[in-house]
């Protein structure tokens, strides 16, 4: 859930004004031509006017519509769930039971140290409470594993900084700037002024990408036709400064960990972000498919050492997810889980809960 210390609506700024709708691409408002030897000038593209705002009341699920969240997630998850859930039916509790319930573990990418550990604690509970029932088994299973991934829940606290800068990174098809879209939106929802960076300046399309998420969202996008991306991140913490917004994200090209010099560019940008603003990044955010398994550990490290994460966002904990992978994090690397994805919808990002995930996960 979102918890912030104010909220404050956007104040237009009249040196940037929303063009009139056209079924033209947005137009671009460009400052004086820069000296050709010069890196070129940022241009601030001010989306067109947008439709009214999705009803969304705001990223807390509201109580009606829990059992929809709670059902599409299950169902996301439901290959891990079936495994699991099954095991407990009718089952003794004996070793075949541990070697079953370990082997689906595995399978569910929750990886060996989680599986191990859970599986001791579980034996440990059954003995000393003289479990004999495979339903309260089950139950203290699941209690175990929200214990452990209980740490990893963290809300987002929005109004700690004006603005808020946000550096988002993620490998390139994790869903990196489809979740800054819809972020923007629910920051819109809670009375937040947005602005974006189109910091991808590696990947074909990326920029573009970004700015029909402007454009759906009527929010500022910051970019260049080509250059430093670190200085379009520095010129966009310049320009939400100089209009008084809440927030800045700042979206960054996506790169496998083992592209050593793509990982010193993101700390050059993580560095010119401080020179920017004193403590910036508030947020520093890596954006995990969730179905790539343990490799997202590896990649949760990899960017961890390099970055020093604030938090994560997991993508895709639907169709074939397994979901399991978020216990390996949190044995491995326990960096918060800020929120969990499990479609394209706007409402289908949602901050992570121990319960409701192993809930889900466990049925």
């Amino acid at each position: 859930m979102f918890s912030f210390f104010k909220k404050k609506t956007a104040q237009p700024d009249p040196a940037v004004t929303s063009a009139p709708q056209a079924p033209a691409a947005a137009p671009f408002l460009t400052p004086a031509a820069p000296d050709a030897s010069t890196t070129p000038a940022p241009v601030i593209t001010a989306a067109p006017d947008a439709p009214p705002p999705i009803d969304t009341s705001a990223m807390a699920i509201p109580e009606q519509d829990k059992p929809s969240w709670m059902a599409r997630l299950k169902a996301g998850l439901s290959k891990t769930s079936a495994n699991l859930s099954l095991l407990f039916v009718g089952a003794k509790i004996n070793d075949d039971l541990y070697d079953e319930l370990e082997a689906a573990l595995l399978m569910s990418d929750a990886g060996i140290d989680a599986t191990e550990f859970l599986l001791d604690a579980l034996k440990r509970k059954v003995k000393e409470d003289k479990l004999l029932d495979a339903a309260a088994v089950k139950q203290a299973l699941k209690t175990l594993m929200i214990d452990m991934l209980q740490p990893l829940q963290k809300p987002f606290e929005l109004g700690r900084h004006q603005p808020l800068v946000m550096m988002i990174s993620g490998v390139n098809g994790a869903g990196k700037t489809t979740t800054i879209g819809k972020l923007a939106k629910h920051m819109q929802v809670h009375g937040q002024s947005v602005l974006l960076a189109a910091g991808d300046t590696f990947r074909a399309a990326a920029r573009e990408q970004l700015m029909i998420w402007g454009q759906r969202n009527n929010v500022t996008v910051v970019s260049q036709e080509s250059g430093d991306p670190a200085a379009v991140s520095y010129d966009a913490v310049q320009s939400a400064k100089a209009k008084n917004m809440d927030v800045v994200m700042i979206d960054t090209a996506g790169r496998l960990p083992t592209q050593l010099h793509l990982m010193e560019e993101l700390k050059k940008i993580k560095r010119v972000i401080g020179k920017g603003m004193e403590g910036a990044p508030h947020e520093t955010l890596l954006v995990i498919d969730g179905n790539t398994g343990q490799n997202a550990v590896a990649q949760v490290k990899a960017f961890d050492d390099a970055l020093q994460l604030s938090g994560l966002i997991i993508t895709k904990l639907d169709g074939t997810a397994k979901g399991g992978v978020i216990a390996a994090i949190a044995r491995a690397r326990p960096v918060p889980v800020y929120f969990i994805g499990i479609g394209e919808r706007i409402e289908d990002l949602q901050p992570f809960n121990a319960t409701e995930f192993v809930e889900a996960l466990l049925g």
